[in-house]
């Protein structure tokens, strides 16, 4: 295990050990111990190799041994036990917003609350709210987080259903009977939330594909199995379905299960209307539904099946029914963005707010992928929670940016880290005043902490956008994907805000976010608005989700040329100064 799932486990043992009500100084142990181990500059395995943990303040000998046998054996007994010795049905509470260790050992010992189950029924009859610490309000957000929980219990994030998808893909590829195979689905379309995976095969040897697909070591049940078909559930709970077709049919059977519902319907019509039949086993000359191999009209790929209809190829991101047929008759689909394009991130957090990698780390990191810069954004003082920085630290850290990046070129490097803040949108003002955001190279304006209307959050935006220094607006309708809907804003205002004052709008990349939503970005782009794709990394391995970015970027029909990050270094800086001299 490397340090980040160590520092996951023992966080995660403070919190249990808080839910059976353990002494708050052991509690407390591991909690800091984790922080520790997060933030520790050489790798945990070295340390541990030279025996060399007793040496890191606050990891005494019972730690020292639980974490050598986290790193040395992937596992830990007292975790398991620990784990185990808790009812399951409080740990799922955990889930619910709102509800921490404390919460749920109170409603356990006042209420005999442990299950969410029963916790519905405790806020349904109005008990939670005559609690101490609880109450109307929040008996309120607890029957909400417990319906929202119950509507997205089948929906998983894209980057979830991408991590469980690719080994069963990489099994696919290395199979000896499989001609052809690819993701289908809302996973190959880029959807940020899915329901389930759809795999796809060509095979002569359909049943042996079938046997080795149920036969990988990350399935947990097999729900169905059939000669062409099977279906299973993954480790994380995902449904995952392989279809196995002849290679002749695999163009058609991958377009079929591409494509969303509305999209097929439209693609079927213009089948029909071309005295032709479409569906997932061929094009086909008849007027009538058919399987019938002789009327087959043979396509080697998707290209030929939307060549046969008229249309140039569509990427499967645009394949929703949302304008792609009527730019495609135009020859007008735009040259989707590549995640190769990329050049760096303007939006990014290190160890002097909440990330958990130090300034050398990260330019180190950075250089090696080959990026040309990268901006560090930490929190504004407001963000305390996040140790957000005062004036007089983002002044030192400036100092500091600049040092490192006169190492980087005296030895020749053309990496750069660039200088800012992620500052917050407050009720009245921003976080920072004009003459700070004046020295720094980039300024995101967040909204952390909304009002509860519209026009207000609104209109926080747009002033933040007609701030002279403020070059991106970050993250503009604080949603998080399966756990909190976004802030009410009106968001075509505010794309029209930037519109006129030249900022930029943030498509945040987290997998949790992905916000501006991809169905919003058309309207920005005709509003000439620019993107930018940024990671909100907080450690260097999220510098990975630029490609997710770019994923729905290109589902929201954004070229190169429409995303700030595209630019080359130079390029970067003359935009960077031409937002001062807009408004």
């Amino acid at each position: 295990m490397d340090k980040e799932q160590v520092a996951e486990i023992l966080a995660e043992i403070g919190t249990l050990l808080e839910l059976k009500g353990e002494n708050p100084f052991k509690t407390r142990a591991y909690v800091n111990a984790a922080r520790t181990i997060e933030s520790l500059s050489e790798p945990l395995s070295k340390i541990v190799a030279e025996n060399r943990l007793g040496e890191i303040k606050g990891v005494g000998e019972a730690l020292t041994k639980k974490i050598t046998e986290l790193v040395t054996t992937g596992k830990l007994k007292y975790y398991d036990e620990l784990k185990a010795s808790i009812p399951p049905g409080l740990i799922e509470m955990l889930e619910i917003p709102g509800l921490g260790p404390k919460k749920i050992q109170a409603l356990n010992q006042k209420l005999a609350v442990d299950s969410v189950e029963k916790l519905e029924a405790a806020c349904q009859a109005g008990k939670v709210a005559k609690l101490d610490g609880f109450g109307e309000k929040t008996q309120s957000n607890l029957l909400e987080g417990i319906e929202r929980r119950r509507t997205y219990a089948s929906k998983h994030l894209l980057s979830e259903a991408l991590r469980a998808a690719e080994p069963l893909l990489d099994g696919l590829r290395g199979h000896p009977d499989v001609i052809r195979c690819s993701a289908a689905g809302s996973l190959r379309r880029v959807k940020e939330v899915i329901g389930d995976i759809d795999l796809l095969a060509s095979s002569k040897k359909p049943a042996e594909v079938i046997g080795g697909f149920v036969a990988q070591p990350d399935i947990i049940k097999v729900t169905a199995r059939g000669e062409t078909k099977a279906s299973v559930i993954l480790d994380g709970g995902i449904q995952c379905d392989l279809r196995v077709v002849s290679d002749k049919e695999f163009p058609f059977a991958l377009a079929y299960f591409t494509g969303s519902k509305e999209h097929n319907i439209v693609m079927r019509q213009r089948a029909i209307l071309r005295g032709l039949r479409l569906n997932e086993y061929g094009l086909f000359k008849s007027k009538e539904e058919t399987r019938d191999p002789k009327l087959l009209v043979p396509c080697r790929d998707e290209t030929e099946i939307f060549a046969k209809l008229d249309l140039p190829f569509v990427p499967p991101e645009l394949r929703e029914d949302h304008g792609e047929f009527a730019a495609g008759e135009k020859n007008d689909l735009p040259r989707l963005i590549e995640w190769t394009d990329l050049k760096g991130a303007l939006h990014n957090h290190s160890t002097w707010s909440d990330g958990h990698n130090r300034l050398e780390e990260i330019a180190e990191y950075m250089e090696e992928l080959g990026l040309a810069y990268w901006a560090i954004t930490d929190h504004s003082k407001s963000s305390f929670q996040a140790k957000g920085l005062d004036a007089k630290r983002v002044r030192e850290q400036i100092k500091e940016i600049k040092k490192i990046n006169g190492r980087l070129a005296e030895r020749g490097s053309d990496f750069c880290l660039l200088t800012g803040t992620e500052v917050d949108i407050l009720r009245d003002r921003l976080d920072f005043n004009d003459e700070l955001l004046a020295e720094l190279d980039v300024v995101v304006a967040s909204l952390h902490v909304p009002a509860s209307g519209e026009a207000e959050n609104t209109k926080r935006l747009i002033r933040a956008a007609e701030n002279k220094f403020v070059h991106i607006i970050g993250h503009p309708t604080g949603r998080l994907l399966l756990e909190r809907e976004p802030y009410p804003v009106n968001v075509p205002a505010v794309i029209d805000a930037c519109a006129e004052t030249g900022t930029w709008i943030e498509l945040n990349c987290n997998p949790h976010r992905f916000d501006l939503d991809w169905r919003l970005w058309p309207y920005a782009k005709s509003r000439g608005v620019k993107c930018v794709i940024n990671p909100d990394a907080h450690r260097n391995e999220h510098a990975a989700f630029l490609r997710l970015g770019a994923g729905i970027a290109r589902k929201g029909w954004l070229e190169k040329t429409d995303v700030v990050n595209t630019l080359a270094l130079k390029s970067l800086r003359k935009e960077l100064r031409r937002k001062h001299l807009n408004v």
